[in-house]
């Protein structure tokens, strides 16, 4: 789950993006995987990846998922698809 505190909440510098475990439920307060902890009500939910992350929200997430015994791919600094998505055409020959 994807969420960051309501304008007003706390000041716009720390309104980042905070990543929460998948409950599929919404408790009155829940803990973000910086350990962070947030009354639900406080919290705007976002359906996908916008604005600036907690970058320790992103490194937890990581470490948790390398856990998991499915391969994890590794970041690659060239998306393929990406100046298609971005509406330009790409290199001639590439």
């Amino acid at each position: 789950m994807i969420g960051r505190p309501l304008p007003g909440v706390v000041g716009e510098s720390r309104r980042v993006v905070h990543l929460f475990p998948g409950t599929g439920r919404y408790p009155d307060t829940l803990t973000a995987y910086c350990g962070e902890a947030f009354w639900s009500g406080d919290l705007e939910w976002l359906d996908g990846p916008a604005g600036m992350p907690c970058t320790v929200c992103l490194l937890r997430l990581r470490r948790s998922q390398a856990a998991d015994p499915r391969p994890v791919r590794d970041a690659s600094p060239e998306i393929p698809d990406a100046p298609h998505r971005l509406g330009l055409q790409p290199p001639a020959g590439g």
